[in-house]
């Protein structure tokens, strides 16, 4: 009997499986399509290690951006409100200073008087470092520096056009008009009256702002222009001069239904 022949086995159990894909490398084709591994696996160390730090000093960018952006909008609402005694007293008496040392610096470098030069010094070198202050505040809460569409002491209930003791444009005419000891006593005159004019707003703000730097402020004006006042009326005194009127503080008030000028 001759030797049968037999078909080779092909029962699929009995053959060998694939080999394994290889995910970490090669150029077989995997699960991906055909495309390979994917780019991060395919990485050296080296470019992994420059992505995730570059990931990281993103995300630190971020931060530090999202923070500015929070204290610019916080910043807005930060402090007393726009019609507060605080906004409204600073920034009137920026304004109000902003005079004061004007007067105070013509003085200063005009007159040969000794005692005009000290006063006029003492006032130009105070209300200028105050009113840093007070445009400082002013800034940090997103406010005006002056008051706004040029109203005055409406945070008084005294809405006004002009701050009571404020020189007018012919009162500083005559002030760098004068020479001598017509210029001394015509600058003692205006900044005496216009020391007399600002004291009841600071009284006003030392009481009833909110913010205790804004009263203790308010009440070192007080304390320093009061002593001031005294000052000057004895300095006319010897000068055989006299103060001049003391300024109306409802002077060019506001009544309701009636415009400002």
């Amino acid at each position: 009997m001759s030797a049968s022949t037999e078909s080779p086995v092909t029962d699929p159990d009995l053959v060998d499986p694939p080999p394994p894909v290889d995910d970490d490398g090669g150029d077989g084709e995997g699960d991906d399509g055909g495309r390979g591994p994917g780019w991060w696996v395919a990485s050296p160390p080296w470019a992994k290690a420059f992505v995730a730090g570059g990931l990281a000093l993103l995300l630190v960018l971020v931060g530090v951006i999202g923070g500015i952006e929070i204290g610019r909008a916080t910043g807005e609402t930060y402090g007393p409100a726009e019609d507060s005694i605080d906004v409204g007293f600073l920034q009137d008496m920026v304004v109000h200073h902003d005079q004061g040392v004007q007067m105070a610096v013509w003085a200063r470098t005009n007159t040969a008087d000794p005692q005009i030069r000290q006063i006029a010094f003492d006032i130009e070198s105070t209300q200028t470092s105050q009113t840093g202050r007070m445009e400082g505040w002013l800034t940090l809460w997103g406010q005006p520096t002056t008051p706004p569409g040029g109203q005055y002491m409406a945070w008084m209930g005294m809405p006004t056009a002009a701050m009571p003791g404020m020189a007018s444009a012919d009162d500083l005419a005559r002030l760098r008009a004068a020479t001598g000891r017509e210029m001394d006593v015509i600058f003692l005159q205006l900044m005496l009256r216009h020391h007399q004019g600002g004291l009841p707003m600071m009284q006003a703000a030392a009481t009833g702002a909110s913010v205790p730097a804004v009263r203790a402020l308010a009440q070192s004006m007080v304390t320093s222009q009061t002593a001031e006042v005294g000052t000057m009326t004895q300095m006319l005194t010897d000068r055989g001069a006299a103060p001049l009127p003391a300024p109306d503080p409802h002077a060019g008030m506001s009544m309701p239904g009636m415009p400002m000028n």
